[in-house]
């Protein structure tokens, strides 16, 4: 009998600590202690951090303008993403931060940002605080020289940190996961809201 009170007890136990938590595809990151704001200038000149998009669900990607694909492909993936939200697309801020400064004037990020979509922002800071962020979001940037000095490369995360419309990081989306996974995902944080 004592065997089976405390079987009911565990199981009482193991069910309580199992909460009805939505079932992500990207990796949940809710309660992390990092990435949990940022003090970036955009394209356009005004400083931004998270609270700025306060109820909106934010998409944050670190790249740069002359990445030849993985950077191109996750902002058409992002395109992609709002216009399968519907009308809940208007509540989606696509953020890309640079890790190239030397190259990536505010005047390249505003014209990048015009292939893709009119309402993403892209964000800059200066090398320093750059590097102070990154290890801060755990992204990993590097210079590749290339053969001649303006022709380098840079190797980075591939990665987007998604943030729920109270601006908590919620999520790790991976490169490639595609925009019907993420999609369904921001559903899911919307939902919850």
């Amino acid at each position: 009998m004592a065997a089976a009170t405390l079987l009911t007890s565990v199981v009482g136990l193991l069910s309580a600590c199992s909460e009805n938590k939505p079932k992500f595809s990207a990796i949940d990151l809710t309660g992390a202690d990092y990435a949990r704001d940022f003090a970036l200038t955009d394209h356009n000149g005004q400083p931004k951090t998270l609270k700025d998009f306060a109820g909106k669900i934010v998409v944050m990607f670190f790249g740069y303008t002359q990445c030849p694909d993985v950077c191109p492909t996750s902002m058409l993936e992002l395109v992609e993403v709002k216009k399968l939200l519907g009308a809940d697309g208007e509540r989606l801020q696509g953020l890309f931060v640079t890790v190239d400064a030397q190259r990536d004037t505010p005047e390249v990020l505003k014209a990048y940002m015009g292939n893709f979509d009119p309402t993403f922002l892209a964000l800059y800071t200066t090398p320093e605080k750059l590097e102070a962020l990154a290890k801060d979001y755990k992204v990993y940037y590097k210079k590749v020289e290339g053969t001649t000095p303006t022709s380098y490369t840079m190797d980075h995360s591939a990665g987007s940190y998604i943030y729920d419309t109270q601006g908590k990081l919620r999520l790790y989306a991976r490169y490639g996961s595609g925009a019907p996974s993420m999609a369904a995902d921001i559903k899911l944080l919307l939902k919850n809201d």
